[in-house]
């Protein structure tokens, strides 16, 4: 069995006992679990649930296993014969979980 969920503006393919990555998740602390609502695929490998947009009575049950950053991707600027550069970095936050339970 597997799910479709969305969680930061991003979808994912989640089944039980995977893990995955997704940008942090501000209210979850460290081993506590948490419930995505916004699950719009659910299939068992014959048939599948569509959601329009999420089907209703589903949830994905996750267990927050850290937080941590990404590494660091450099934003660089120029514009060409006017002497102007910027460098700039940046760190995404992210927050990986493991799925524990699919459920309708």
């Amino acid at each position: 069995m597997y799910a479709i969920i969305k969680s930061g503006g991003k979808q994912y393919k989640v089944e039980r006992g995977s893990s995955l990555i997704v940008d942090k998740i501000d209210e979850a602390q460290k081993n506590q679990e948490i419930i995505i609502k916004e699950v719009l695929l659910l299939s068992d490998g014959k048939k599948a649930l569509i959601g329009r947009p999420i089907v209703e009575g589903a949830s994905v049950v996750a267990k927050v296993i850290s937080h941590k950053r990404a590494p660091k991707i450099l934003v660089f600027k120029k514009k060409p014969k006017k002497g102007y550069k910027k460098l700039q970095g940046h760190r995404q936050y992210l927050t990986k979980l493991e799925i524990t339970e699919i459920s309708v």
